[in-house]
């Protein structure tokens, strides 16, 4: 029996988890170290791997024996060793020594850190990595199937799936050719099969000889978007296109062959579409030979604090992201994933440059922005006295504690908020705190 990319990830899944510590942020600098714990951190890094390291670290604001950090039993350790300007955990700034489940923002000082609970995929070793673990073993799986002339790609709006769709061109043996990109769900009512097929003359009245999408990708890869959103019809025809390798346009009576590989995407459950008839169970399972799903960004803390980096320096070669700011991103949620996020920072570094700044900091970011529908106004530190618990409804707050198993420091990471929040919110709904 053929191995499908599913079979593949849930192999990758039962793999044991490789804790990793990856300082992301230093000051005005980009960083990329990988370590694994235990570690001791501050100014002089060391830890003894793998990989081992020890070094110094230009970062005024951290004590030289800041704080110490290990895995232990399934959970992070974090202790602050007396340090000069606190340690924060999360957002919040810790007294001696505390636990946490899951990944974990960790700010020191100007240097801001991300405890990886599986950090299998991110590199251990110096230099500029574009994406986090959890894309980078996605990646992987499409590299490895790029040969593959089809291509399923499952991701929340947002997630990356044309990204995914180029690097398959890339990796594949018709990276030469063209890539074509087609949103389904902007095509008009109607000439689907026309757009997609093409038409020869005399098909219908105006009509003149025009090659579909899958001509012009000829030799290369279509990439069809929201392919959920495509009409029943034509998605028949669709699925014998790739039965037979062959196109027909609107108006031929033969066929013409083609050689192109296909990436189709969706937000959607396709699965449930098909449940629900709106989708062709055979054209699924036509698709679903190698499938790959994208984590949603709220997962990818790393690539959520590199993206910000990245879109504050786009906007101004002078600007540098404040620690705190980065920190802030990286415990949002971004429901509109790596769009809502390019353009809040954006937005807050535009903010800084007409104040006349070149640090772009947390009060430059949108007040909901990254937050989930419902938040109406930031979430406060912490450590303020003024902090306020935004209002959620019962229904939402069940649903993230069961995608988090339970983990409420999960669940409240995924909801924008601090644990304390979220415990307040449940005491409040009447739901059960199970986990300690």
């Amino acid at each position: 029996m053929t191995k499908t990319i599913d079979d593949e990830s849930s192999v990758a899944q039962d793999a044991p988890a490789e804790p990793r510590i990856v300082m992301v942020a230093n000051g005005r600098n980009v960083a990329s170290l990988v370590i694994g714990p235990p570690a001791e951190l501050g100014r002089r890094i060391s830890a003894a791997g793998p990989p081992a390291i020890d070094r110094e670290i230009d970062d005024e604001r951290m004590s030289r024996d800041h704080a110490t950090v290990r895995w232990d039993r399934g959970q992070w350790v974090i202790k602050d060793r007396a340090s000069r300007n606190g340690t924060f955990v999360d957002g919040e700034r810790i007294a001696g020594e505390v636990r946490r489940r899951g990944d974990v923002v960790l700010r020191l000082g100007h240097t801001l850190f991300v405890l990886l609970e599986n950090g299998r995929g991110q590199p251990a070793a110096d230099g500029e990595h574009v994406v986090g673990p959890e894309l980078a073993r996605v990646f992987d799986q499409i590299r490895r199937h790029a040969s593959s002339d089809t291509l399923l790609v499952h991701g929340e709006s947002g997630s990356g799936k044309e990204l995914a769709a180029r690097l398959y061109h890339d990796a594949g043996p018709r990276k030469s050719g063209p890539f074509v990109a087609v949103n389904c769900a902007a095509i008009p009512e109607g000439v689907a099969e026309r757009l997609l097929f093409g038409a020869k003359r005399g098909a219908f009245s105006g009509a003149t000889d025009a090659p579909g999408h899958f001509q012009v990708a000829a030799g290369g890869t279509l990439f069809l978007d929201e392919i959920a959103d495509l009409d029943p019809a034509v998605q028949a025809k669709l699925l014998r296109v790739l039965e037979t390798r062959e196109v027909v346009p609107v108006g031929a009576t033969h066929g013409v062959s083609l050689d192109l590989g296909v990436v189709a995407a969706s937000h959607r459950d396709l699965r449930s579409a098909v449940a629900d008839r709106r989708f062709r169970e055979d054209l699924y399972y036509r698709l679903a030979r190698a499938t790959v799903h994208l984590p949603a960004l709220r997962t990818r803390k790393v690539d959520i604090i590199r993206l910000a980096q990245h879109e504050v320096a786009a906007v101004g070669a002078s600007l540098v992201a404040h620690a705190k700011l980065l920190e802030t991103c990286g415990l949002r949620a971004w429901p509109g994933n790596v769009r809502e996020l390019r353009a809040a920072v954006r937005e807050a570094a535009g903010s800084a440059l007409a104040a006349g700044r070149d640090s772009v900091r947390v009060e430059d970011l949108a007040a909901t922005a990254g937050q989930p529908v419902g938040v109406a106004r930031p979430v406060a530190p912490i450590d303020s006295p003024k902090t306020s618990t935004p209002e959620l409804d019962k229904d939402a707050i069940a649903s993230a504690l069961a995608k988090a198993g339970g983990v409420v420091s999960v669940a409240a990471r995924s909801l924008g908020l601090h644990r304390t929040q979220l415990y307040r919110l449940m005491d409040k709904l009447g739901l059960a705190r199970d986990d300690t």
